[in-house]
């Protein structure tokens, strides 16, 4: 089988201190993939690797059928897989507007920059509101919307989320998991690191528990969700 996503045992090391053992994942085309674990887990670490932020001391990454664990991260975005980061990462002092052209640096995705600009505020229409105001002055949930929609603006064939709803108020949280559920009915897989993880469950598909840098259990999202380690763990049952 072609994954769209294979990681396969990989290892990934700050200097001489390991953080992820033996990691092995795998998304599909058009699936919806969570990783699940605490703080330190390796979560972070895991989709850094991926987007080439960090190297593997040895395992392989394979996107759409090529190993690009030795790319540098531009080459891998140009691939059309794109990570939204923990934290948003926006240019405060830039428009809604121009932090989300910036997303469309590729040269496939500068072609398609306009018609993608016009979907993502039809996804977002705070941000269509809000096109010409300073980014830094939005809500916390409007940035959010912000930085999702510059990644879209790449034209993704798998975005990597993590943490999309760190910090934001219950009314934007639902947001962030609708737009999750659109963004993937138009065909774009989804990998996603979350800490609401009983909402996240009943989107997903798949899911993997990673603890202290190992995968320890892995499985469809419904019966990650009636398993007695995650309930007692993750979801306080």
């Amino acid at each position: 089988m072609i994954w769209l996503l294979r990681i396969d045992k990989i290892n990934v090391f700050y200097g001489d201190l390991q953080a992820i053992w033996d990691v092995s994942l795998t998304v599909e085309k058009g699936e919806i993939v969570l990783i699940i674990g605490g703080n330190g887990a390796g979560k972070t670490t895991t989709l850094k690797a991926v987007s080439g932020l960090l190297p593997i001391r040895s395992g392989s990454i394979t996107f759409l059928g090529n190993r690009i664990e030795r790319l540098p991260a531009d080459r891998i975005v140009q691939k059309g897989l794109i990570q939204i980061p923990e934290g948003r990462q926006l240019f405060p002092y830039m428009s809604v507007e121009e932090n989300l052209k910036i997303g469309a640096y590729t040269q496939t995705a500068r072609k398609k920059k306009d018609e993608n600009l016009e979907w993502v505020l039809r996804l977002f229409p705070i941000l269509k509101e809000r096109r010409s105001q300073q980014t830094g002055t939005l809500s916390g949930g409007e940035q959010q919307m912000l930085a999702i929609g510059r990644g879209l603006m790449a034209g993704p064939s798998l975005l990597m989320m993590d943490e999309p709803t760190l910090g934001l108020a219950p009314k934007f949280v639902q947001k962030v998991f609708d737009v999750v559920k659109q963004i993937n009915d138009q065909g774009i897989a989804v990998l996603l690191v979350e800490q609401n993880i009983h909402y996240a469950l009943k989107l997903a598909d798949r899911g993997y528990v990673l603890e202290t840098g190992r995968i320890t259990l892995e499985g469809e999202a419904k019966q990650l969700i009636n398993n007695s380690h995650v309930k007692k763990a993750y979801l306080g049952m």
